[in-house]
């Protein structure tokens, strides 16, 4: 229901959502009806049914204690190419923050256009703020006109205000 709620956001982002419950597709069915009666919630994306449990063992996501009952939350950011560029799981008894994983698929758009590497909590990294860290030098031509060109705190270790 959570992703439900910021569906819009998602879209915005590009991102296709997918639910991939281990259940039976009638579960899915009856959960999906129930969340649009009781909580006037939309569920606006595919529920796929992985009732032999086969994706979700590929993808590492049933839980050793419960005897391939139950999966672990997980979430999966697949690239349009097909590439997993990010995994998340947690315990069975905690829900997923949907603020942090829309800010990883920020993050990861904005890292792969910028071609530069974004610090911890991004946009608010405590260090240089929204900024976005720049590729090492390779060369030492290169690091003497990344001082000139970037903030720097060292050779190594240079940043810039990001272009969107």
């Amino acid at each position: 229901m959570a992703f439900a709620k910021r569906y819009d956001q998602f879209k915005k982002l590009n991102a296709e959502l997918i639910g991939l419950p281990i259940d039976h597709v009638y579960s899915h069915i009856k959960w999906v009806e129930w969340i649009k009666w009781k909580l006037s919630v939309d569920i606006l994306f595919p529920i796929i049914a992985d009732n032999t449990g086969k994706i979700s063992a590929l993808y590492g996501m049933l839980h050793s204690e419960t005897k391939n009952s139950q999966t672990v939350r997980a979430v999966f950011i697949i690239d349009p190419y097909g590439i997993i560029r990010a995994i998340i799981y947690y315990p069975i008894s905690i829900g997923r923050n949907i603020d942090e994983i829309i800010r990883l698929l920020k993050a990861i758009r904005t890292s792969d256009q910028e071609e530069v590497a974004l610090p911890a909590g991004w946009p608010n990294n405590e260090l240089i703020g929204d900024k976005a860290i720049v590729p090492a030098a390779t060369s030492e031509s290169d690091a003497q006109e990344g001082l000139k060109a970037y903030e720097c705190f060292d050779w190594w270790f240079c940043y810039k205000k990001l272009n969107g």
